[in-house]
């Protein structure tokens, strides 16, 4: 998916910018979830696009290894330091039991009821491993500045409730993984698609209660179709590869992302390396998502082609 590609061309030109190294790390701990070959697709397309890494599943590193699947000691450590300090609790309530509190009459999400914290707990509970298990959020507004976004705050007490970091079927939760990944790695600046947001509280409440020091943020402005809905793994239309298999050049496809996101006035054909002289977090558009044509590969061309026109 270039909609990953895209978000990487600004992580990229951020790390460069700053003199700084570009880590790539794979998050497959839900196997479920995982679209087979997706993570190969990636590494190909990256490459392609001129945006080599320093660390990652295929190079390797000091703070490795860079795939979920193979980091669960790590996160393991992490619960027990939690549990330790009392931050944890089991949480035995059924799917459908959970299902029935997960919307409100508006379709928004509610936070998990705080009534719902057990008021005791059995002896060994922990290390019986027979429930899901869930952070004690404690009370209070999270604050932060997002380099893209601005100033955000959340109440996670009011607006989340107490958050599951490990499942019952042992599945570590996505936000206690990339916690500890970025402070044990030791990442700098996060960035990642703004549909994710509303994570970021969290993950700033398990950095402090883990006795880290938070990365920066940016969360950057999604790319949705015609018709204003997110792009799928699954959408094969707007693969690097098949624009790759229209014969597109990889210059053509950076600039373009460049030209999307504002870093540049005109799509014209570029490589990353030119983007550093003028990258800026605030020239970023910040809220309004890229809207694709139906038949984006042949927006595209047609953008190239033009551009070959005027250049002529």
């Amino acid at each position: 998916m270039w909609g990953g590609a895209r978000t990487a061309l600004a992580a990229w030109c951020a790390a460069r910018k700053a003199g700084g190294r570009f880590t790539l790390r794979m998050e497959d701990l839900d196997a479920a979830r995982v679209v087979p070959g997706m993570a190969e697709a990636l590494l190909r397309d990256l490459a392609w696009m001129g945006l080599e890494w320093d660390s990652g599943p295929d190079r390797g590193g000091s703070r490795g290894p860079y795939k979920q699947s193979r980091r669960q000691g790590l996160y393991v450590v992490a619960l027990d330091g939690l549990y330790r300090q009392g931050r944890l609790f089991p949480c035995n309530r059924s799917r459908k039991e959970l299902r029935m509190l997960a919307s409100a009459p508006h379709g928004t999400s509610t936070p998990y009821p705080r009534h719902l914290r057990p008021a005791y707990v059995v002896p060994h509970w922990y290390e019986r491993r027979a429930a899901a298990i869930r952070f004690r959020v404690p009370d209070g507004v999270v604050r932060f500045d997002d380099l893209v976004c601005g100033t955000q705050a959340q109440d996670v007490a009011r607006e989340v409730g107490d958050f599951v970091l490990r499942r019952k079927d042992g599945v570590f939760a996505y936000q206690l993984a990339v916690v500890v990944d970025d402070l044990h790695m030791g990442i700098t600046d996060v960035v990642r698609g703004q549909d994710l947001l509303h994570s970021t509280a969290r993950q700033l409440l398990l950095v402090d209660a883990l006795g880290g020091i938070p990365p920066r943020y940016a969360h950057v402005p999604l790319i949705v179709t015609a018709q204003g809905e997110k792009l799928s793994k699954r959408d094969t239309v707007c693969t690097v590869a098949t624009i790759r298999a229209r014969g597109v050049e990889p210059d053509v496809l950076v600039g373009y992302l460049a030209w999307s996101f504002g870093l540049v006035p005109e799509c014209i054909p570029m490589k990353p390396i030119e983007l550093l002289a003028t990258f800026s977090w605030s020239r970023i558009r910040r809220r309004e998502p890229w809207t694709l044509a139906d038949d984006f590969p042949a927006e595209l061309s047609r953008t190239v082609t033009l551009h070959a026109c005027t250049a002529s």
